[in-house]
Formats: structure tokens, sequence, C-alpha cells
């Protein structure tokens, strides 16, 4: 008997395949039949859904999108860059007074 190298399952499989097992509408061995997955590993997948349906909803809700902040700081500097540059020019052409 050979072993058939290992797998890698998409979120949305997983999920739809534990959705599935939590609905009961099938036993697990049809399941695994079906979706062509360990009865194990369905059970597995069918527990952290339902340790982890509560953080759905808290999640959601109040999650800000993620900062790049060294692109931030990059832009930071090159605006301070040509504003320094902006100012100097200005100040030998005489458009900008010296006060502050």
């Amino acid at each position: 008997m050979s072993r058939r190298p290992r797998r890698s399952h998409s979120p949305a499989f997983k999920s739809k395949v534990a959705l599935a097992a939590i609905k009961g509408e099938q036993t697990i061995t049809e399941l695994s039949q079906k979706f062509d997955v360990h009865p194990n590993q369905i059970t597995q997948w069918k527990n952290q859904l339902l340790e982890q349906a509560a953080t759905v909803f808290e999640q959601g809700a109040g999650k800000e999108p993620a900062v790049d902040l060294k692109a931030l700081h990059a832009k930071i500097g090159e605006l301070t860059l040509e504003n320094d540059f902006l100012e100097g020019a200005l100040n030998k052409a005489g458009l900008l007074s010296a006060k502050k």
C-alpha cells in the first residue's frame, strides 16, 4: 500500500467540509468519502470551527486594516525632502519671506 503525498487544503474547502459536518445531514464517514478526506481530519476541522466561531464576529467589527509603517515613513521623508528643496529654491528667488 503506497502513501499518497501530503495535501494542502484551502480554507474555503476546510470550512465547506466543517459546515457539512456541523449540519449533520451526512455521517462523518459519508463526508470523508464524498470529500476524500480522513474522518479524523473532518472532526478536527469541525472542532476548530466550533471553537473559533465566536471570534468571527469580534474581529470583523472593529478591525482596522494593517498599516505599512515603512512605506509611510518613506513617504514622509520624501515629502520633507521636497519641501526643503522648494523652500530653498523660493528663498533664492526671493519669493519666500524669511519669516516662519
